[in-house]
């Protein structure tokens, strides 16, 4: 989910950014970073710009590498008429792949006049420049499906969520809407169960169509894909007032996982006793997203919007962060799938939106390297999940949740829902 806000005007932007550096960001749990961000926020507001610096500062060092605090911290810099130390942190953000439009701030206009102003503008140019290869796998003319969880089963059928109609859909020659909705809400991540059925991760979100009273509500579904029947409703404890399982992985013929991407909470869930079960408490993740299990089953690895990628056991729900190198970010990634020793990711909460595929080091808590499969391509808008076959990787391009207004209505004109289909050798 985007959070690359709509500028409207310089200042704006630039409050907003210190407001809220990813769309997550309010929703997570008290901790070091949000305390110095509050403090830079309000530094901000009164023009204390050194103490603006000492609050930037204090946010990137309980946060290391985190884009939205090396924005920040290049805004106090430039504000403090340190410039050239503005760019240098400008460039840190270039070099892991991310932009937030200083160039075209006037904050920053000073910042043109250095030496290296030229360089910083190719560099950026380039970061734009379209990369990969991919085929479009399939279309779907209705505008306002909005769509985020996909699934391909063993005869190459392709399944589509929607968000904001609640419907899911069977694409293909045996075409049709599956479920309208009435049984669920909003469809988030989906599986192929070995048996073959479907399962899915629902929730109630104000972007759903007629969401009324409902807004809250969060469960995992199983769907017959022959008939459209549910055949399996299992509703998560109100724990919280608002809660989203937004993605889920199948571990085995009774296990399921699922995050809760407002609560910060990972589940365990049994489909014989239709139970779940805590595995890592709530508020300890900011806002964990797509999940995969590791090749021994004995790990999952989580994608925490704000927070970076985490290894998690299975046996305890402990954590550990995974260390990447400095010009990676693991920050803003929605999708995450496993290729072998790599771990396939969609990041739509950094700009520009990609698919990375980030490779596991030996001892599976680092990352050892990367590589950039696909970015800026014709279509892309706010790519969310996908699923890999074989060596290919399928994934929605155009998800349009950046599209919704402070009302959670949609624009006229949008594109129906676009997959791509990108190689993964």
């Amino acid at each position: 989910m985007d959070t690359i806000l709509t500028k409207q005007t310089q200042h704006s932007l630039i409050a907003a950014l210190l407001a809220s550096a990813f769309f997550y960001a309010g929703i997570a749990r008290a901790d070091d970073y949000r305390e110095a961000r509050a403090e830079l926020i309000a530094a901000y507001q009164q023009q204390d710009y050194a103490q603006m610096l000492v609050a930037a500062e204090k946010a990137l060092a309980s946060r290391p590498g985190f884009p939205g605090g090396l924005f920040n911290l290049a805004l106090a810099q430039t504000l403090n008429d340190d410039h050239e130390a503005s760019l240098q942190t400008l460039t840190r953000l270039l070099e892991k792949g991310v932009d937030f439009g200083a160039d075209e701030l006037d904050e920053f206009a000073a910042l043109r006049e250095l030496d290296g102003w030229s360089r910083y503008k190719e560099n950026l140019a380039a970061l734009y420049r379209p990369v990969g290869v991919a085929e479009v796998h399939a279309m779907y003319g209705e505008s306002r499906f909005v769509p985020e969880g996909i699934a391909i089963d063993n005869d190459g059928t392709l399944y589509l969520g929607s968000i904001h109609t609640g419907q899911l859909i069977r694409l293909g020659d045996r075409s049709r809407v599956l479920s309208t909705g009435d049984e669920h809400w909003s469809v988030f991540g989906m599986r192929v169960h070995p048996d073959g059925s479907l399962w899915f991760a629902s929730a109630a979100v104000p972007q759903l169509a007629g969401v009324g009273d409902r807004a809250g509500r969060t469960g995992l579904f199983r769907v017959d894909t022959q008939t459209g029947r549910i055949t399996k409703a299992a509703e998560l404890p109100q724990y919280e007032p608002q809660q989203v399982l937004g993605d889920l992985v199948i571990a085995d013929s009774n296990v399921l996982y699922s995050t809760d991407s407002l609560t910060g909470g990972i589940y365990r869930y049994y489909i014989d006793s239709n139970e779940f079960e805590i595995l890592v408490e709530r508020g300890r993740l900011g806002s964990p997203q797509g999940l995969v299990l590791d090749d021994s089953g004995a790990y999952l690895y989580v994608a925490d919007y704000i927070g970076g990628l985490y290894r998690v056991s299975l046996d305890d729900g402990s954590l550990i962060k995974l260390r990447v190198p400095p010009d990676v970010t693991d920050y803003g990634i929605d999708g995450l799938y496993r290729y072998g020793s790599e771990l396939i990711v969609i990041q739509n909460g950094v700009r520009p939106h990609r698919v990375v595929a980030l490779r596991l080091a030996n001892d599976g808590l680092s990352i050892s390297g990367s590589r950039l499969l696909a970015s800026n391509l014709e279509g892309f808008d706010e790519p969310t999940l996908g699923t890999i076959v074989g060596d290919e990787f399928y994934f929605v391009a155009n998800s349009h949740w950046n599209r919704f207004d402070a009302e959670n209505r949609l624009p006229d004109g949008l594109s129906g829902p676009l997959i791509l289909r990108l190689s993964l050798k």
